[in-house]
């Protein structure tokens, strides 16, 4: 990795303030910062301001900064250089080149996002699914991450959801219980059926009669 680093590291771009006025006089300085100022042209302030040109370079720089501390997908980069007003031609050289090296990993992405979000948040795959694809995520390598879950693991997890909530639904009439428990689980992605039957179960342990709730909710 490296050796990718250093190929992205911005270079300095003409005109960059390397303190070269250091130590000389100040009627020289002001000289200086009166032709700055009646240049008045956009690629010279630009320059100042150390602005690559080159819309390569601004490409790799706004990569780099999206990307430090936090994954983003190639969709997240490319829509974000978009925005930014990059050539597609530029653009599209520095995402292809950043996959190459590995610092654009959609797999591996989504791999991360399943593993956080279903742990983390109780999310089950209906839910994952949805939040990858908004990201721009290729089916296949979704398939492929949430492919992960199984469904006894996401049962599981929906009965801990289940039994952390159930406490704040004592004293309710158990069909508000029941719609609340179930609506919970619904907005996390869970499918009716399995709602529907972890539910009832733990109301069944609390001592709840549980007859008719076989129906749809």
């Amino acid at each position: 990795m490296a050796g990718s680093e250093g190929a992205y590291e911005p270079e300095a771009g003409p005109g960059r303030d390397t303190g070269s006025d250091a130590g000389f006089g100040e009627g020289t300085g002001r000289r200086a910062r009166s032709r700055t100022r009646s240049s008045g042209s956009p690629s010279s302030s630009r320059a100042e301001k150390g602005e690559p040109r080159d819309p390569v370079e601004q490409a790799r720089n706004i990569c780099l900064r999206l990307l430090t501390g936090t994954p983003r997908t190639r969709k997240q980069l490319a829509d974000a250089l978009r925005k930014r007003e990059i050539p597609d031609e530029a653009a599209e050289e520095v995402l292809s080149r950043f996959e190459d090296v590995g610092l654009i990993d959609d797999a591996a992405f989504a791999d991360a996002w399943v593993e956080s979000r279903h742990h983390g948040r109780g999310l089950a795959r209906r839910a994952l699914v949805r939040e990858l694809r908004t990201k721009g995520v290729d089916s296949a390598v979704i398939d492929e991450a949430v492919g992960q879950l199984d469904s006894e693991q996401e049962e599981a997890t929906a009965r801990e959801l289940v039994a952390r909530k159930l406490r704040s639904t004592r004293g309710l009439d158990r069909d508000k219980r029941l719609r609340r428990l179930a609506g919970m689980l619904a907005r996390k992605g869970y499918g009716e059926g399995m709602a529907l039957r972890v539910v009832r179960q733990a109301l069944e342990e609390e001592g709840e009669d549980t007859e008719g709730l076989d129906e749809p909710f």
